[in-house]
C-alpha cells in the first residue's frame, strides 16, 4: 500500500491542534477483536485514517531512543576506528608516533594505526632524489644547467681559493633520505641545512685548492673532496641524510678579471699545444733516425764480415798457392802468368799482336784509337805487352 506521507503528517497536526473531545478519545481507543489497549499507548495514526489494524502496525515499527543513540555510536566509532587504515606506497617508508613519541617504522604496503589523537603516521620519499643549489637558483623547472635560466646568488658563490684569490663557485648538491626517523626529528629544516653545509664544505675544499686547479682540471678533485666532507657534517648532525653528488656547475673568476684569465688560459692552452707539437715530431723523427742508425750499423757489419771473410779467403788461397809452388815452382809460374793473360784479355774490347821485331820498334804506348775507354782512359790492351814467360822466369 502506498501512503501520502505529507497528507498524514497534516492531518496529524490539524488533529493535535483541536481541542479533543471525549468521545473522539473513546472512539480513537476502541481496540480490533474487542481487546482493550493501554491508555498510555498512542498511535501514531488515527485509526480514522488507517484503520487500527494499520496503525496498530506502524507504531510497533518505531524503534526505542536508547537503542537508536547506541548504533549511531557504534557506527561511529567503526568509522573512526577505520580511519587508522593507512598505505605505504613503494617508494616510502612509514614513521608511526604513539603520544608524539616514536613507536615504529613499517615498510611499504597497507598497514594500520591507533586512530587520532593515538598514533600518527609520517610517509616520506625515501628513495626520491632531492637537488639543492648553492651559488645560483634554477628559473622554472629545467633540469639543465644553461646560461640564462639561473639566478645568480652572489653571497653564495663568492669563495677564496688557497692562493688568495676570489673565485665563483656554482655547484648544486643530490642527495637522498637515509634514516626517515632522523631526517624527520633531528632538524628541522632539512633543505636549509643541506645547502649551509654544502655552502661551508664547498669554502673549506676551495680554501685548500689553487684558482688554475679550480678553473681547469682540479674539478674532479674538488668534487669528491666536497663530496665526503659534505657527508661527515651531515653524519655529526644526524640528518639522515645520504649525499649523491656534488656537481660544479660553473666556476669561474671575477667579471674584473675575467679577461686576463681568459689570456692567461689562452697562453697556457699554446703552451700546451706547442710542447704537444714539440713531442710529436719528436716522436715522429726519433723512431727515423734510429731506423737509419740500425741501417747503417748493419751495412758496416755486412761490409766488414765481407771484407774480412774475403780477406780470410785470399789468405787460405795464397798459402794454398805457395804449398803448390813449392812443390812446382816453374809450373807454377807459368800458369799463373796464362791466368793473369787470359783474365786481362778477356776484359779488352779490341787486341794488337805484334811479333817481337815488330814490338822491339813500338813505342810502350801506342796511340791507336779504340784503345781508349768511353771517357778517353787507357783500357787494358793500352798496358805494354808483357815479355815473355822465359824472361819473366829469369828476372825472379
Amino acid at each position: 500500500m502506498n501512503w501520502d506521507w505529507d497528507k498524514l503528517q497534516e492531518k496529524r497536526q490539524r488533529q493535535q491542534n483541536r481541542p479533543t473531545t471525549k468521545p473522539e478519545q473513546e472512539k480513537g481507543d476502541e481496540v480490533e477483536a474487542g481487546r482493550a489497549k493501554p491508555e498510555n499507548k498512542r498511535y501514531l495514526f488515527n485509526n480514522r485514517d488507517l484503520g487500527p489494524n494499520t496503525a496498530r502496525k506502524i507504531n510497533n515499527l518505531k524503534m526505542p531512543r536508547g537503542r537508536l543513540v547506541f548504533i549511531v555510536v557504534a557506527c561511529a566509532i567503526l568509522v573512526w576506528l577505520l580511519t587508522g587504515i593507512y598505505i605505504v606506497n613503494p617508494d616510502e617508508q612509514g614513521v608511526v608516533l604513539r603520544f608524539g613519541q616514536y613507536n615504529r617504522t613499517v615498510d611499504p604496503g597497507p598497514h594500520y594505526a591507533l586512530p587520532a589523537p593515538f598514533e600518527k603516521v609520517y610517509k616520506p620519499q625515501v628513495t626520491q632524489v632531492l637537488r639543492s643549489e648553492v651559488g645560483f637558483r634554477s628559473v622554472g623547472q629545467s633540469s639543465t644547467f644553461k646560461q640564462g635560466q639561473v639566478k645568480t646568488v652572489p653571497e653564495e658563490a663568492s669563495m677564496l681559493t688557497g692562493d688568495e684569490n676570489i673565485v665563483n663557485v656554482q655547484f648544486s648538491v643530490q642527495y637522498k633520505i637515509s634514516d626517515p626517523v632522523q631526517y624527520l626529528f633531528n632538524v628541522s629544516a632539512p633543505t636549509a641545512l643541506v645547502r649551509n653545509a654544502a655552502e661551508a664544505a664547498m669554502r673549506e675544499v676551495i680554501g685548500n685548492s689553487e684558482i688554475d686547479s679550480a678553473i681547469t682540471d682540479g674539478k674532479l678533485k674538488i668534487q669528491s673532496e666536497a663530496t665526503q666532507l659534505l657527508q661527515q657534517i651531515l653524519n655529526r648532525y644526524g640528518a639522515g641524510i645520504q649525499v649523491l653528488a656534488v656537481q660544479l656547475q660553473d666556476v669561474h673568476p671575477p667579471k674584473e678579471v675575467i679577461d686576463a684569465f681568459k689570456d692567461v688560459a689562452s697562453a697556457r692552452e699554446d703552451k700546451s699545444r706547442i710542447i704537444n707539437q714539440a713531442e710529436a715530431y719528436r716522436n715522429e723523427l726519433l723512431p727515423r733516425a734510429r731506423g737509419q742508425a740500425a741501417a747503417v750499423r748493419n751495412e758496416a757489419e755486412a761490409y766488414s764480415a765481407t771484407r774480412v771473410r774475403n780477406a780470410e779467403g785470399e789468405a787460405s788461397r795464397f798459402d794454398a798457392l805457395r804449398v803448390e809452388y813449392d812443390k812446382a815452382p816453374r809450373v807454377t809460374r807459368q800458369r799463373l802468368y796464362y791466368e793473369t793473360m787470359e783474365d786481362i784479355l778477356s776484359h779488352s774490347g779490341e787486341k794488337v799482336l805484334l811479333d817481337k821485331s815488330a814490338a822491339n820498334r813500338a813505342l810502350p804506348y801506342l796511340p791507336l784509337p779504340g784503345l781508349s775507354g768511353p771517357d778517353g782512359a787507357r783500357g787494358p790492351e793500352a798496358r805494354p805487352a808483357p815479355k815473355p814467360a822465359e824472361n819473366v822466369a829469369e828476372q825472379k
